[in-house]
C-alpha cells in the first residue's frame, strides 16, 4: 500500500480514469461492430461520421494506437462504400 498522500492521490485518479476509458472503448467497440452488422448502407454511412469521431477521440487519448485507429477507419469507410 501507498505511503504518501499523493501516491494515494494517483492510485484514486488512474482508477477513475481506467474504468472512464474502459467504457468509452467498450462503447466504441459495440458501435464498430454495429456497422458492420448494418445491412442497410443509409443507416451505416449515418453512423460513419460518429464512430469515426469516437476512435479519433480513443487515438487522441491514447487507449488505442493512432494506426490502429487510422486502419480502423480505412476498413469501416471501405465496408460502408461497398454496402
Amino acid at each position: 500500500m501507498a505511503n504518501h498522500k499523493s501516491a494515494l492521490k494517483r492510485i484514486r485518479t488512474n482508477e477513475k480514469k481506467r474504468v472512464l476509458n474502459k467504457y468509452q472503448h467498450k462503447t466504441t467497440r459495440n458501435a464498430i461492430k454495429a456497422i458492420r452488422i448494418a445491412t442497410d448502407k443509409n443507416e451505416a454511412s449515418a453512423k460513419l461520421s460518429s464512430v469515426i469521431s469516437m476512435i479519433d477521440k480513443l487515438a487522441k487519448k491514447n487507449i488505442i494506437h493512432a494506426n490502429k485507429a487510422s486502419n480502423l477507419k480505412s476498413k469501416l469507410t471501405r465496408h460502408v462504400a461497398a454496402l
